[in-house]
């Protein structure tokens, strides 16, 4: 199963999702991410508070969701606003699309310790996502597309 995160920019939520989901996931779940308009780099402080969590992020790189079209994504992801409105690439092909948005820890103007807890809170929410995730069957010639897309649909909205 081959999920690809999508953020406009590629440098916070996607790039956590991505990290998260796939030391949560093991062999069960390929995590990618890519933005529309990314901004090469990764954010400092997603890299600082992924590896305070210790989860991996040697591979972690903004890029373009061009950089993925040889590789056919199951279920693409949109985790923010600007990007969910956005029309995917024809190459995504059928695949399941849906929107876990997430507010954007790395454009709060607050304290260190605020943001902090901002990113912390953000990355509990894609813990709790993913764990629900990977509670579901995700062979899909199982499950029925719809079914998939209604469950992944369901757990963006519950807390």
């Amino acid at each position: 199963m081959k999920i690809l995160f999508i953020c406009t920019h590629n440098r916070c939520r996607s790039i956590l999702s991505e990290a998260i989901t796939n030391q949560m996931a093991g062999d069960k779940v390929s995590a990618f991410s890519a933005g529309s308009e990314p901004a090469g780099e990764v954010h400092p402080l997603s890299l600082k508070y992924l590896q305070q969590r210790g989860i991996a992020t040697g591979n972690l790189s903004s890029k373009s969701w061009d950089e993925f079209k040889t590789v056919q994504p199951d279920i693409v992801i949109t985790v923010c606003d600007h990007a969910a409105s956005e029309p995917c690439p024809v190459w995504f092909g059928d695949c399941i699309q849906v929107h876990w948005g997430l507010s954007d820890p790395s454009k709060l103007q607050v304290s260190d310790e605020q943001q902090k807890k901002a990113f912390f809170a953000v990355m509990d929410t894609i813990i709790n996502r993913t764990n629900k995730l990977l509670a579901l069957d995700l062979n899909l010639n199982s499950m029925d597309k719809s079914a998939l897309k209604n469950a992944l649909t369901t757990i963006a909205t519950e807390h």
